[in-house]
């Protein structure tokens, strides 16, 4: 999970329809220092058909998340990719001090009522009932973290969560 600003573009002729290997300034890396401390290029489908994205050059920074293979840094339209500027400030907020306290939550998205936790460590995702992807309020707003007991919920707030309270009303 990276915030970078893409300032070069090239069409690589890997595989039948080729690949788009775009060339980036990382601005802050969020998550998966482990594998890969720097990213340099995001790789990602040539065609929207086949799930590609289409990141504007020397234009924005963007939000892209994605995944390693083999040294590389892939993304693609199942990846959550957005401008910077169009993140609210509860996302920004989220990726700088409240995602990580979820990394042992599953959310689970709920494509039809009624939807039901199966275990303490998951969060409901509600946004798919109305909206699609990460465009929702829930979405938008809401961070799910891990509570006393390992209990996740759904958190809100722009003070650092009380880890002692269980908050199951909220979405």
């Amino acid at each position: 999970v990276i915030r970078a600003k893409v300032v070069g573009k090239k069409l690589m002729k890997d595989g039948p329809f080729g690949t788009m290997r775009y060339t980036v300034k990382q601005m802050k890396m969020y998550r998966g220092f482990q594998i890969m401390p720097h990213v340099q290029y995001i790789y990602t489908e040539a065609s929207e058909s086949l799930c590609g994205v289409k990141l504007e050059v020397n234009k924005y920074q963007y939000l892209i998340t994605g995944r390693v293979y083999e040294g590389k840094v892939y993304t693609g339209l199942c990846n959550w990719y957005e401008k910077w500027d169009r993140l609210t400030l509860s996302q920004r907020k989220g990726l700088n001090h409240r995602y990580h306290l979820g990394c042992g939550c599953k959310i689970r998205p709920c494509y039809y009522l009624p939807c039901f936790a199966t275990s303490k460590n998951e969060c409901i995702w509600m946004d798919m009932l109305s909206n699609f992807g990460h465009s929702g309020y829930q979405a938008k707003h809401y961070a799910c973290i891990q509570r006393a007991e390992g209990y996740c919920s759904w958190y809100r707030g722009w003070a650092p969560p009380d880890k002692t309270i269980i908050n199951a009303t909220d979405p």
